[in-house]
């Protein structure tokens, strides 16, 4: 599963989840976990399990353990890799029975979920100890892995959002190609002409669809817009975030968009990489698509274009331990590891992510030869948490539900988002 992945929810099981859950949550109510933590003998013998769904990156994981157990030879770790699409019920099976690993990876969507209902150690003792120093990593996204104050997640890697663009599209259509100062208006412009000029070969200038992460939300936030206000409603029936909508309305009314029936046949990565598609807004991860490509020699990225201000989403993988782990210890060793320096460097080298420790990224930016993937590690200074609450999957439900009939025009985007606010409010208010 790409980085993309774990922003996407699985909504029938994580609304389930929310639940069950509940019915079996330890106290929500303790913040401190152990109250202190200190870093095992050597010769601690513990056997630990560590949970996560993307097999691409065992290499790199295989690559710290076997670096770990140069100073503790005695601890084992079994790795527990389940595919994405079975990984969330395997998790909330395990939690409503309190069987969860002693280590396991989270997303931003299903976060507030398990630390709400107990099911999360917080890192208190290991921040408080000066173990873990959450200044080593973004801002944005260490604040996605926080729940009333008190931080669970350490982050392991991050993904932001960048306009990936075709040279020679732009070339063929006589167009200047995306700029870091361009705006809304630059994007619109290009997208029309692109659409306009090549119409008789399928080209089109621009393309989103319903993936949240790496269109609207970036659109809204670049508006000045929220997705989730501070009080904890919805802010879906706020002009700016409306504005954020519209923008993909106007794209597609225009022509310089495919329309939604036609993402919804053939997603926009997909008209991307098959030489269709003059921009694609996507993330970080999608270096990995394009590496063996046939658009490969003609790709570039850029900035997100700007609206009121500049945005981007970030989101990332987190490891926990569970709160009701026999070998605590041991699992919080191995947390204090993956969380270090020396460990991020080796995951950015071995695997295909993004590393969240500050400063280990070069192996990232330098994949793409020629390509400007610099674009998402500058993306950190303007980034905007991934929008989340305990229970995401509710109110994803209805933004899926709703919003393509905004972005096809088939109701204006005001009537929509008054309804989607109305409907997010009523699942936020059951949290």
């Amino acid at each position: 599963m790409t980085t993309r992945g774990r922003a996407a929810l699985a909504l029938t099981a994580t609304v389930s989840a929310a639940a069950l859950l509940a019915a079996c949550s330890g106290p929500s109510g303790d913040t401190g976990g152990d109250a202190d933590y200190t870093p095992p003998a050597s010769d601690l013998k513990a056997e630990l399990t560590y949970a996560f769904w993307d097999a691409s990156q065992q290499p790199a994981i295989e690559a710290n353990l076997k670096d770990f157990n140069k100073e503790y030879p005695n601890i084992k770790v079994n790795l527990d890799v389940t595919p994405w699409g079975d990984y969330w019920t395997k998790i909330q099976t395990q939690a409503s029975s309190d069987t969860l690993p002693d280590l396991f990876w989270l997303n931003g969507p299903n976060f507030q979920l398990y630390a709400s209902n107990g099911k999360v150690a917080p890192l208190t003792p290991l921040v408080d100890g000066g173990y873990i120093d959450p200044a080593n990593y973004p801002s944005a996204l260490v604040d996605l892995y926080k729940l009333d104050g008190v931080q669970y997640g350490v982050p392991k890697d991050f993904d932001t959002i960048g306009l990936w663009y075709n040279k020679a599209i732009f070339a063929e259509a006589g167009v200047a190609e995306p700029s870091a100062d361009w705006t809304w208006d630059d994007l619109k412009k290009a997208g029309d002409e692109i659409s306009t000029k090549l119409k008789d070969q399928g080209i089109y200038g621009v393309a989103g669809g319903m993936d949240g992460q790496t269109t609207y939300y970036n659109t809204i936030f670049q508006a000045g817009g929220e997705v989730i206000t501070a009080d904890g409603t919805s802010g879906y029936d706020e002009p700016a975030t409306q504005a954020g909508i519209q923008l993909w309305t106007d794209l597609i009314a225009s022509g310089a968009s495919p329309s939604m029936q036609q993402l919804t046949d053939t997603p926009a990565d997909q008209w991307f990489t098959s030489g269709k598609l003059a921009m694609y807004y996507g993330g970080s991860w999608f270096r990995g698509a394009i590496g063996g490509s046939d658009v490969a020699a003609d790709v570039q990225v850029a900035p997100l274009p700007k609206g009121e201000k500049q945005a981007t989403v970030i989101h990332g993988v987190s490891n926990v331990v569970a709160a009701n782990s026999k070998n605590k210890q041991a699992a919080r060793a191995l947390q204090v590891f993956l969380a270090s320096k020396e460990a991020q460097q080796q995951q950015g080298e071995v695997g295909s992510i993004i590393p969240a420790f500050t400063g280990t990224q070069s192996s990232f930016v330098d994949s793409l030869p020629g390509v400007n993937l610099q674009v998402f590690l500058d993306a950190v200074d303007y980034a905007v948490p991934l929008p989340v609450s305990k229970n995401s999957a509710a109110w994803n439900a209805f933004e899926a539900e709703l919003l393509p009939d905004a972005f096809s025009g088939a109701r204006p985007v005001a009537d929509v988002t008054a309804e989607l606010a109305k409907q997010m409010n009523d699942a936020l208010a059951k949290e």
